[in-house]
C-alpha cells in the first residue's frame, strides 16, 4: 500500500485529517514530567537514560491519547538530533510505538544533494517512514532519490509563515504589491516551487507542505495544484481564519489537507479531549466545504461535461499545460493549417516524471490490443515508441519519413516478417496523415496494420477519415478533456477556452 492509500484508510478511520507531531521538546512537557524539564539540557551529558525512558513514557503517551483520533504522525528530526546519539535511539522507539496503519511522515526539511541517498536509505528502509518533508531549492536533483521507493512519498516545502521569509517567497517583489491591487500577473516564488514541484513526481509520490494562515495563499496554492495532498501548518494563530484555509485548501471532494493539532497542546493533561474536540469541528468544517464545493461545482456544469466525475487523466492534462506544452497564439501546424493555439509535446522527453505518465497512459490502450511489434512514426513518437517497447517487452521498428541515398536504402528500420501485425504510435491526430502515410509503407512491407494510438485527438473528424481507410484509432486525450479540464481548473479563462 502506498502513502497516499494508507493515509485515506486511516483517515476514513479515524474520521479525521489531523496530524500530530511528536517532538521532544522540552518546552512543552506536561507538568507531569516537570523533574525531566529540570534535569534535561539537550545536547549535554546530562541526557541521561533516565530523561530518555521519561521522554519515551510522554510520547507514548501522546499517541496513545491521540491514536484514533489522528490521520498522521509527524516528528521533527531536529528535535531528536538535539539529544545526541541518544535522540536518534529515541527516535527508534518511538517510531515503534506507533501503531500499524498509521503513517509517519519524518520532518526533516532535508535539502542537502550529497547525502540524499543516504538519507533516502536511513528513512525509508531503516526507520521504515513513510513520508518525508524535503527542502526544494536544490531541485529535482534532491528529490529522485527518495521517489525510487514507489510507496513512499515526500513533502517539499514551499511557503511557511514567519515574515522574514516574505523576501524570498513572495519574489519578485511585485506580486506582493499586485496583491494589493487585485492582479495575478507575476507570480511569486513559492507559486513557481509549486508548478515545478508537479512535474517531479506522481501525486502519490510529491505532495507540498504550506505553512500560511493566509486563505488567500492556500486558495492559489489549490489552484496550481488541485490534484496534490497539501500538510498545512501556522493554522492556530491568534486572528487567523482557519475555516477560511479549510476552504481554500481542501480539493473539488473536500479531501486533500492535512491540519495540524496545535504543538502547544501536548501538555495538556486533556490532550484526548482536546484533539477530540477539534476534530469534530474540523469534519463539521469539511463536510460544509465539500458541499459547497459540489454547489460551485455544479453552477460550472458545461454539456458534455460532469464535473462530479473528474477526468482520469486530469492531472496529465496540467502537467501538459504547466511545462509550456500548450500554447497560443497563431501556429502553424505540420499540415499546413493555421490555428489559434500548439501542442508542443517535444519537450517532454526531457521530463522523465511526466514522460513517465505519459507512457502508462499509452501504456493502458495498448495492453488491449494484439499486435507483434510497434512502430513510431518519425520524428516526434520516436522516443514514446521506444518507451513503450521497453515497457511492454515488444519489439520496435519505424518507417523512414525519407530513404537515405547510401546505406542500405531501407524503407523500415528494424527486424519483422512479413504477416506481422503491427501497432502504429503517433503523437497528434489533427489530419492523420502523417500517421497514415507510415501506416501505408508498414502495409506495403507485408505488415498488418489495424490499429493507430496517439497521445491527442484534435477531433476534426480524423477518426471517421481513418475509419474509412481500414484504421481504428485510439486517443488517450481529445482537444475536449484537455480544454475542459484546463478551463475548470482555472488555468484558462473563457476566451482561451473558446480558441480550443
Amino acid at each position: 500500500m502506498n502513502f497516499r492509500d494508507k493515509l485515506a484508510a486511516m483517515s476514513q478511520q479515524n474520521q479525521s485529517c489531523l496530524w500530530l507531531g511528536l517532538d521532544p521538546n522540552p518546552e512543552l512537557l506536561p507538568s507531569a514530567f516537570a523533574s525531566v524539564a529540570e534535569e534535561w539540557q539537550p545536547g549535554s551529558s546530562s541526557v541521561t537514560p533516565r530523561v530518555m525512558a521519561d521522554l519515551l513514557d510522554w510520547l507514548e503517551w501522546v499517541i496513545e491519547q491521540t491514536q484514533d483520533q489522528v490521520c498522521a504522525y509527524k516528528p521533527t528530526l531536529g528535535f531528536y538530533l538535539a539529544l545526541g546519539t541518544r535522540g536518534l535511539e529515541l527516535l527508534e522507539w518511538v517510531l515503534r510505538r506507533v501503531p500499524e496503519g498509521i503513517p509517519v511522515i519524518l520532518d526533516a526539511k532535508y535539502a542537502d544533494l550529497n547525502s540524499a541517498t543516504a538519507l533516502a536509505q536511513q528513512a525509508f528502509e531503516v526507520w521504515q517512514v513513510d513520508a518525508l518533508t524535503l527542502n526544494p531549492y536544490a531541485g529535482q536533483d534532491l528529490v529522485a532519490p527518495f521517489l525510487l521507493y514507489p510507496h513512499k512519498a515526500v513533502f517539499l516545502l514551499c511557503r511557511t509563515s514567519n515574515p522574514g521569509a516574505n523576501a524570498i517567497q513572495e519574489y519578485p517583489a511585485e506580486a506582493a504589491a499586485m496583491r494589493q491591487g487585485g492582479t495575478e500577473e507575476v507570480d511569486p516564488l513559492y507559486l513557481n516551487v509549486v508548478r515545478q514541484c508537479r512535474s517531479w513526481g506522481t501525486p502519490e509520490q510529491v505532495a507540498l507542505e504550506v505553512g500560511s494562515p493566509d486563505p488567500w495563499v492556500m486558495r492559489r496554492i489549490r489552484a496550481v495544484a488541485p490534484e496534490r495532498l497539501i500538510l498545512a501548518r501556522s493554522l492556530w494563530g491568534e486572528g487567523v481564519d482557519w475555516q477560511a484555509c479549510l476552504g481554500a485548501g481542501v480539493d473539488e471532494h473536500g479531501e486533500g489537507l492535512l491540519l495540524p493539532v496545535p504543538q502547544d497542546w501536548l501538555s495538556r493533561p486533556d490532550l484526548k479531549e482536546s484533539v477530540t474536540s477539534l476534530r469534530e469541528r474540523v469534519e463539521k468544517a469539511r463536510s460544509q466545504a465539500r458541499r459547497q464545493n459540489v454547489e460551485s461545482v455544479c453552477d460550472l456544469w458545461m454539456p458534455d461535461v460532469c464535473l462530479l466525475q473528474p477526468d482520469p487523466h486530469a492531472d496529465l492534462i496540467l502537467e501538459l499545460y504547466d511545462l509550456g506544452c500548450i500554447l497560443f497564439g497563431e501556429y502553424v501546424q505540420a499540415s499546413g493549417q493555421i490555428l489559434p493555439y500548439y501542442i508542443d509535446l517535444r519537450t517532454i522527453i526531457s521530463k522523465p516524471q511526466v514522460f513517465h505518465h505519459i507512457l502508462n497512459a499509452y501504456a493502458e490502450i495498448l495492453e488491449t490490443l494484439s499486435f507483434d511489434r510497434i512502430a513510431g512514426i518519425p520524428y516526434g513518437s520516436l522516443p514514446t515508441a521506444t518507451g513503450l517497447s521497453l515497457r511492454l517487452n515488444k519489439p520496435m521498428i519505424y518507417p523512414r519519413k525519407e530513404v537515405k541515398a547510401h546505406g542500405t536504402r531501407r524503407q523500415i528500420e528494424g527486424f519483422y516478417q512479413p504477416g506481422e501485425t503491427v501497432v502504429v504510435v503517433d503523437d497528434i491526430l489533427i489530419t492523420g496523415r502523417s500517421a497514415v502515410e507510415g501506416a501505408e509503407k508498414l502495409r506495403s512491407a507485408g505488415l498488418k496494420v489495424e490499429d493507430i494510438v496517439v497521445l491527442i485527438d484534435h477531433e476534426q473528424g480524423v477518426r471517421e477519415r481513418l475509419q474509412a481507410q481500414g484504421y481504428r484509432s485510439h486517443a488517450v486525450l481529445t482537444l475536449s478533456e484537455i480544454k475542459n479540464t484546463l478551463f475548470r481548473a482555472g488555468r484558462i479563462d473563457e476566451a482561451q477556452f473558446n480558441l480550443l
